[in-house]
């Protein structure tokens, strides 16, 4: 019965991802019927993504006190509750209301979750789950696509979500024996009888550093992904179209190389996934920054997802031999709302500096980022290698 467990974590990551792009794919059709401007979606996203960094900061002493297995059945039904709570909204200030228990929910699950498999499983199904995740975000775009070009209200599309949610919450809530006896034996989730405050786990050797690698990962990650088209279009002179098709691609390049990096996994670390991905990264960054043909700026773009693939699932999976199984919830806590603070901050900022300056500023940025993640990943293993 045990093996059971596997396929619901998977089942669950795909759960993660689809809201996660839900928002962007229905709010051209959410903002007329709402009666408001399109910019604030911003609004609603920073919503969530305070609530996110809040449960984020707190998921350790949650998963102290409950388990697992429960803080993540409780946090996919209050997702499943704010997605329904979407799908009967008809004011913005509704919305606004039913982001705050959407992004508590998905911080808390998100930690607890990936500090699991970090504890319990070997590091390919780190890459194969965070693969999960990429598929759950294709997903809900065409159920909204679907729904939408069907002539169907943008809130059908919402609901239809918030069902699988509610569904999966189910099954979760009856699985809870599973993740008991999958951690029976063991002391990981609650080897220390209180959780670290934010104090003590700043003063862990190495903590600070995978924050700020953490933070321009996604930070890195989230901008690519959000201004990549703007800058082909702008600066490479690329067609809207076609820049738009190779924007996919990034996300594409991401996805299918996390499905990749699980089988490289069985004959490379963590640490060494990393740098893998980091040298990618540089290839793709510096295809960007070189002046030629516009074929080299696009298969660039494909190199930055590449290269983004294995860096966020092997830094999850190495929390607990860098930081010690009792500390790593903890620890993942932290790493996570680095990453929707980066998720958060960083794309705005460079929006001010393509508006104010110039948007051939992108890869600048985004090598920037690349050269501070790479210095802080090393000084990271450095520091916890004397531990």
């Amino acid at each position: 019965m045990v093996q059971l467990l596997l396929p619901i974590i998977y089942i669950s990551f795909i759960s993660l991802g689809l809201p996660d792009s839900l928002l962007g794919s229905a709010w051209p059709s959410m903002y007329p019927a709402l009666g408001v401007p399109v910019s604030y979606a911003g609004l609603i996203s920073m919503i969530i993504s305070f609530g996110t960094i809040v449960s984020s900061l707190n998921s350790d002493r949650l998963t102290r006190a409950l388990g697992t297995g429960k803080v993540t059945a409780l946090s996919v039904a209050m997702t499943a509750a704010a997605l329904f709570g979407f799908s009967v909204s008809t004011q913005f200030w509704m919305l606004c209301l039913w982001a705050v228990p959407y992004g508590l929910g998905a911080g808390s699950v998100d930690a607890a979750l990936n500090n699991y498999v970090a504890l319990h499983y070997k590091s390919r199904h780190m890459s194969w789950l965070h693969c999960m995740w990429g598929i759950g975000t294709m997903i809900s775009p065409m159920v909204m696509g679907r729904v939408l070009a069907g002539g169907g209200p943008w809130t059908s599309g919402y609901r239809y979500i918030a069902l699988f949610q509610i569904l999966l919450s189910a099954v979760l809530f009856f699985s809870l024996p599973l993740w008991q006896s999958r951690t029976a034996g063991t002391d990981t989730e609650t080897a220390s009888t209180h959780a670290l405050s934010l104090g003590q786990v700043f003063r862990l050797p190495g903590a600070r550093e995978v924050m700020l690698c953490f933070f321009c990962y996604c930070a890195l990650e989230t901008t690519a992904g959000l201004w990549a088209s703007s800058y082909l279009t702008l600066t490479k002179g690329v067609a809207a179209g076609t820049a738009a098709s190779f924007a996919s691609l990034f996300y594409i390049g991401i996805t299918a190389g996390r499905a990749a990096c699980g089988f490289l996994t069985l004959k490379f670390n963590d640490t060494q996934m990393i740098r893998m991905g980091q040298c990618i990264l540089a290839a793709g960054v510096l295809a960007l920054l070189l002046p030629g043909p516009q074929i080299l700026a696009l298969n660039g773009l494909v190199l930055v997802g590449l290269g983004c693939a294995p860096i966020y699932p092997s830094i999850i999976h190495s929390t607990p031999e860098h930081f010690g199984a009792d500390r790593s919830q903890a620890v993942i806590g932290i790493q996570m709302a680095s990453a929707y603070l980066g998720n958060l901050a960083m794309p705005p900022l460079f929006g001010l500096l393509a508006n104010n300056i110039t948007p051939a500023l992108f890869p600048f940025c985004l090598l920037a980022l690349l050269v501070l993640m790479v210095f802080m990943h090393e000084q990271l293993v450095r520091k916890t290698s004397r531990c």
